[in-house]
């Protein structure tokens, strides 16, 4: 077998917005809206969205009805990954809720912090590793085509424990070692140091997962991919768009994105997997933006509203002269630069109790017709249940997937208590 050369390792992104980024405190997303981001991945080209919880009860319906996306060719090439604990019980019952799933990520912690502190020191190391490897035996199993292990609190973690982890999970038949800066301790050399160790010794394709808490999420990212690069393994970054998740975030996708493609010491050195289609970048940044309903910070990396904004003398007269002289990418690349239209005079919107002529309206407007009245009175009583569902008035993206497919937007608003 032929080996290549490190630089022919790639850079893949795992999207975590709908796993990490839900976790969100005081906020969320509804399942239909959880559905529109897979598909905004999806168009841009990334390579996972970790979707979902199989184990949790109110997941069910929606991961159920995204795998029938899949299988229905409506999502095109995007893989949707599943997260439990590693526990055997756990993976059986995902398993069960979701038989059609084929990717999974299995969580424990490995740092003494989190075994004393939060297993209250009733496991040992060789507990936590006995564990895991009896969830990944159950994995595959049960059907996994690849399995990731994630090591939580990773940064943490003794480095001999976790070289010892990683080659056991290795040997095991894990696909990936997951890399968690779970609290944000790692700076980018460690991260760089760590991962390009665990890459060199172990020889596994590692996933790394970083927190914002001091605001280094993206920098820990790229570094801890250069590091994985480096020592002859592929990397897989966890992002979130917008940088949402827990406390102050996760690594925000835009920047993550845009810092391998356009830094000097990463741009036409290290790869992408494939061509991510970075003009969808603005409309998905938007679109998280709304469902969350958090606005994106002016001053946020490519999508924020002053990202190419100039006012001080000496600034504009450059950009004038040539924007180059004052911005690394153009805005054009991410999908901005046409001009929006707001509404400012009377309006029809769609709500749970919207009759007939408006809902009609606003579908004429969208160009969509309906082959006869039963067909538009389903599709009305679904619109109902979705503003209900997101409690928020809806996109017009989100008013063609329930058009085109009704059945399986109703299986996504569906929790059963």
């Amino acid at each position: 077998m032929s080996i290549e050369k490190k630089t022919d390792r790639k850079i893949y992104f795992i999207d975590v917005t709908n796993r990490d980024g839900v976790q969100t405190s005081r906020l969320g997303l509804a399942k239909l809206q959880k559905t529109m981001i897979n598909l905004y991945l999806d168009e841009m080209g990334i390579f996972q969205s970790e979707f979902g919880f199989p184990v949790t009860s109110h997941e069910k319906n929606y991961l159920n009805a995204n795998m029938e996306l899949v299988k229905k060719g409506i999502i095109k090439t995007i893989r949707l990954g599943g997260w439990t604990r590693a526990l055997v019980s756990d993976v059986r019952e995902g398993f069960d809720n979701v038989p059609a799933l084929k990717h999974l990520n299995l969580s424990i912690s490995t740092s003494d912090q989190m075994i004393i502190g939060k297993f209250g020191g009733k496991k040992t190391r060789e507990d936590i590793l006995n564990q895991t490897l009896e969830a990944i035996d159950a994995a595959k199993a049960c059907g996994a085509e690849t399995i990731g292990v994630n090591a939580e609190d990773a940064s943490r973690t003794d480095e001999d424990f976790l070289m010892k982890f990683a080659k056991a999970i290795k040997k095991q038949g894990a696909s990936r070692l997951r890399y968690c800066d779970t609290i944000g301790y790692d700076d980018p050399y460690s991260a760089y140091k760590r991962l390009n160790r665990l890459a060199t010794e172990v020889g596994l394709p590692l996933e790394m997962h970083f927190h914002n808490d001091v605001g280094l999420a993206a920098g820990n990212s790229i570094m801890g991919a250069k590091g994985a690069i480096d020592g002859g393994v592929d990397a897989y970054i966890n992002t979130t768009v917008n940088g949402m998740g827990e406390r102050a975030g996760n690594a925000d996708f835009a920047s993550c994105l845009l810092a391998i493609l356009k830094t000097s010491g990463f741009k036409d050195k290290y790869k992408i997997h494939q061509r991510i289609k970075l003009n969808k970048i603005w409309k998905l940044a938007k679109y998280a933006s709304y469902a969350f309903d958090v606005p994106i910070a002016i001053n946020q990396p490519a999508v924020g509203k002053n990202a190419f904004a100039h006012e001080s003398g000496i600034h504009v007269d450059g950009a004038l002269k040539d924007k180059k002289n004052y911005e690394l990418y153009d805005f054009e690349e991410l999908g901005r630069g046409e001009p929006e239209e707001i509404e400012t005079g009377s309006q029809i919107t769609l709500g749970e109790y919207s009759g007939i002529k408006g809902f009609r309206n606003i579908y004429e407007n969208l160009e969509i017709e309906f082959k006869d009245e039963k067909e538009a009175r389903k599709v009305l009583e679904l619109v109902r249940y979705a503003n209900i569902h997101t409690q928020q008035p809806l996109k017009d993206n989100e008013l063609k997937f329930i058009y085109k497919y009704p059945d399986i937007a109703a299986k996504i608003m569906t929790i059963n208590p």
